[in-house]
C-alpha cells in the first residue's frame, strides 16, 4: 500500500532524517585506518538511541545489527564485524534506518578510509551524482521510470559502470519497506505516476565493473559484485512536493539548498 504523508507527518520524518544525518557526519570524524567496522556499529547505535530514536534494522526480518557495514566488493547488508579492521582505501557503505516517535528515515553513504585513490574518488562522484539525478526526476506527475531512466543512462550509457538491478529503492514510513518500488534502471515515462505527499528512498547501488551479484554468503544477506569488483552507495529518503522533491535525511543544508524541506507553520 501507499500512503500519502501530510505535512505533520513530513515533519516528523524530517526530524528523524535530522538524526540519520547527524550520524552519517559523525562517522565522517571517525572513521579510521585500524579500526574495526564494529566500531561503525557502535557509533551509530549509541548516536541514535542518544537522541530518543530507535535502530529500525535490529531484529528486521532476523538482522541482529543497527547497521549494515559494506566493505570494497560487498554491496549491501554486510554486517558490522569485530574483526573487520579497516585499511587505508577500503570503500565502505553504512546504511541504516532510523525510527523517531514513529517516524521513519533511510540513508545510506559511502566514506573512504584514509587515503583514497583516483578510482574510488571517481565511482563517489558519479554515483553521488547519479542519486541526485534520480531525486531531480521525482516530481509530481513523473513516473517511477523516470527516476531509474536518468540514473542508468548517467552510471551504465555515459560511464560503463554497472548499475544493481537487485536491490531497489523503496516507499517508505509509517513502516521501513512499503510500495512503491523504485528500481534505479527502467524506462522513462513508464510506471507508476508520483504524487504529492509520497515518501520514498533513491539509493543506487553502482559497480565499477558488472551490475551482477553474487550471494554465496553463508548468512544469506552479504550481497557481492559478481566479478570482485568495487561497489558504491548513496541514499537518500526524500519526499515529492508541487514544490519538487525534498530531501529528508540532508547531510549539507548549503549544497541541498533547494531539496530542503520547510516545515509546516
Amino acid at each position: 500500500m501507499i500512503t500519502i504523508k501530510s505535512p505533520r507527518e513530513i515533519d516528523e520524518m524530517a526530524k528523524s532524517g535530522a538524526i540519520l544525518a547527524g550520524m552519517h557526519r559523525g562517522l565522517r570524524e571517525i572513521i579510521k585506518p585500524g579500526m574495526s567496522s564494529w566500531e561503525i556499529e557502535e557509533f551509530a547505535r549509541n548516536y541514535i538511541e542518544s537522541h530518543d530514536a530507535i535502530c529500525e534494522q535490529i531484529g528486521f526480518e532476523g538482522y541482529e545489527y543497527a547497521t549494515c557495514v559494506s566493505v570494497n566488493d560487498e554491496i549491501c547488508h554486510g554486517f558490522p564485524r569485530k574483526n573487520l579492521i579497516l585499511k587505508d582505501g577500503d570503500l565502505i557503505k553504512v546504511d541504516t534506518v532510523v525510527n523517531y516517535h514513529g517516524a521513519m528515515s533511510d540513508s545510506c553513504w559511502s566514506y573512504v578510509v584514509g587515503k583514497s585513490t583516483p578510482e574510488i574518488d571517481r565511482l563517489m562522484e558519479v554515483t553521488k551524482k547519479a542519486l541526485y539525478l534520480g531525486i531531480d526526476q521525482a516530481q509530481v506527475g513523473n513516473r517511477i521510470g523516470d527516476i531509474g531512466a536518468a540514473i542508468q543512462k548517467y552510471t551504465e550509457e555515459e560511464n560503463g559502470y554497472g548499475d544493481v538491478r537487485d536491490f531497489i529503492g523503496h516507499g517508505i514510513g509509517p513502516t521501513m519497506h512499503e510500495s512503491p518500488n523504485v528500481p534505479h534502471y527502467g524506462v522513462a515515462g513508464k510506471g507508476l505516476r508520483l504524487r504529492e505527499g509520497m515518501t520514498i528512498t533513491i539509493e543506487p547501488m553502482i559497480n565499477t565493473g558488472t551490475y551482477e551479484i553474487t550471494m554465496d554468503d553463508p548468512s544469506g544477506w552479504v550481497a557481492r559484485t559478481a566479478d570482485g569488483g568495487l561497489s558504491c552507495q548513496f541514499e537518500h529518503t526524500i519526499v515529492i512536493t508541487k514544490d519538487g522533491p525534498k530531501i529528508l535525511t540532508s547531510q549539507d543544508p548549503e549544497m541541498d539548498a533547494k531539496y530542503l524541506w520547510k516545515p509546516a507553520e
